[in-house]
């Protein structure tokens, strides 16, 4: 998978050693190189962009207010001297915050990071129809794409799902899938036997064991139980 990368940054030595670095991994490919906000605009606009070194400060318009100003990002990876605006980035759902001086080490670290929310990204942009059934039968299994593959997986083998900001882990029998989707959206195409108990968390009540507390067992996990969702567990397992 080639991933397009645009470099950007006020310091030419910045940008030299960035563009560097990128040369000389083979499924980088340098789209284009900005020395501000403004020609990186130009070059988002013209040009398609898969992931985004961006310093942070720079003149007339900083990294922060350029991301801002996007609706469709790419993919993006501060680079910066300055450690207090980590949390910005965090906020912004940056992939990676690199702290100059980069080394290559830590460069390929956020390459991998970046490389994986690309892959995700592109599932999600070509989605499999989640559940699959035959004509006036419930749906019997979830098609689920994972690590290059599509994967049938039985909706009785799953025991819950995780989701965690913009990723869901479904956990079965078998094996863990991590995959580019919202809880609330998942929550809303899955069959009966699934339930939200947590804001975090989806079961499937066929593999529940018992109730402890606020907490579900299945199995040797426990998954908590939220508050606002205590009534409707107990009236659907005891009701």
């Amino acid at each position: 998978m080639k991933i397009n990368c645009l470099v950007v940054d006020d310091e030419q030595y910045a940008r030299k050693l960035l563009t560097g670095y990128v040369e000389k991994i083979p499924h980088l490919v340098l789209t284009g190189e900005a020395k501000n906000a403004m020609e990186a605009m130009q070059i988002l606009q013209e040009s398609h962009v898969d992931l985004m070194f961006l310093d942070i400060q720079m003149p007339d318009l900083t990294g922060l207010e350029l991301m801002k100003s996007l609706h469709n990002r790419p993919v993006v990876i501060f680079t910066t001297a300055y450690k207090e605006y980590a949390i910005d980035g965090y906020q912004l759902d940056v992939i990676d915050y690199m702290l100059k001086p980069i080394s290559f080490e830590r460069f390929v670290q956020g390459i991998n990071k970046a490389a994986e929310m690309i892959r995700l990204r592109s599932l999600k942009e070509d989605p499999e129809p989640p559940l699959a059934k035959t004509e006036g039968k419930k749906p019997t299994f979830i098609t689920l794409k994972a690590d290059y593959k599509i994967y049938k997986v039985k909706l009785d083998e799953i025991l819950f799902i995780e989701g965690l900001k913009e990723y869901v882990t479904y956990y079965t029998t078998q094996r863990k899938f991590i995959i580019l989707e919202s809880l609330q959206k998942l929550e809303q195409s899955l069959p009966s036997q699934f339930l939200r108990v947590h804001k975090s968390y989806i079961v499937n009540t066929d593999h529940i064991d018992a109730l402890y507390g606020n907490q579900i067992e299945l199995g040797k996990t426990r998954i908590p139980i939220g508050k606002t969702y205590i009534d409707k567990v107990k009236g659907k397992l005891f009701g």
